[in-house]
């Protein structure tokens, strides 16, 4: 299972931020945030995508690394949380929809990674 956990994490963040990247001007427009934004978001969850797949790859996971992907995952769903109420009043219900979901994803994530830490360290 903590494998399976590590795997779709980063398949999410790689799937968001792919999506992110390639459909930014249509999402600024649907969303009505800022382009450089959805952009920003999209390099972020491709960066973090990518460091979650190769902690999954990993046979053995050190401790520090783990807590930094639980970190990570507690730091962006803030970020998306604090985001949807600052841009509350300009950005359209979509746009806080997705700030919202993927903040209430990512801090679930965080959670659970962060009940079953000591199971990541292992390949599992």
């Amino acid at each position: 299972m903590p494998r399976r956990i590590l795997w779709f994490d980063s398949g999410a963040g790689l799937l968001a931020g792919l999506g992110m990247l390639l459909l930014s001007a249509p999402l600024a427009g649907l969303y009505a945030l800022p382009r450089p934004m959805l952009v920003a978001m999209g390099v972020a969850n491709l960066a973090y995508g990518t460091y979650s797949g190769l902690l999954a790859r990993r046979a053995r996971r050190p401790y520090a690394l783990v807590v930094l992907l639980v970190a990570a995952n507690a730091a962006w769903a803030a970020f998306c949380l604090l985001a949807a109420a600052r841009l509350a009043g300009t950005a359209s219900a979509f746009g806080l929809a997705h700030l919202v979901g993927e903040g209430a994803l990512v801090g679930a994530l965080a959670a659970v990674e962060w009940r079953v830490r000591a199971r990541l360290l292992d390949a599992g």
